[in-house]
């Protein structure tokens, strides 16, 4: 097989700053507030809000887990594209938070934003997106 020499290098993120505490049973609100650069704690929170309804809120901490899961990929040396693999763990803070964005700005009727997130995580990981090219609300 030839390698992809267009194709940057997948990006792995570092171990979660909240992941220890999650992993101690700590809730997410505790994680976030110990740890408010975890994009997992904030991943977390957006999808408890979201499965009770208050999609506003899970707006909110959905946003805040995408733009801190940026800026630790820019860290890892992201330079805006390529893969952010699912199966590494790390990763999955980042990608959870976006999915959840996803719904909730196609819940809220954000379908330029819907749309632009469904090629993002078509671009970091093609299991993740959805297959009918915009995020849809659960």
């Amino acid at each position: 097989m030839r390698e992809n020499l267009l194709r940057p290098e997948p990006t792995l993120l570092p171990p979660d700053p909240a992941a220890n505490l999650l992993d101690g049973g700590a809730s997410a609100e505790d994680a976030a507030r110990a740890h408010p650069t975890s994009s997992l704690a904030w991943a977390l929170l957006a999808e408890a809000a979201h499965a009770e309804g208050r999609d506003i809120a899970a707006y909110a901490y959905a946003r805040t887990g995408y733009h801190r899961g940026l800026d630790a990929l820019r860290k890892a040396g992201w330079r805006g594209a390529g893969p952010i693999p699912h199966d590494h763990i790390p990763n999955q803070g980042f990608l959870r938070a976006l999915m959840v964005l996803g719904k909730v700005a196609a819940a809220i009727g954000e379908n330029d934003e819907a749309t632009r997130i469904t090629e993002f995580l078509r671009d970091a990981d093609p299991d993740l997106a959805p297959k009918d090219d915009s995020c849809q609300s659960s």
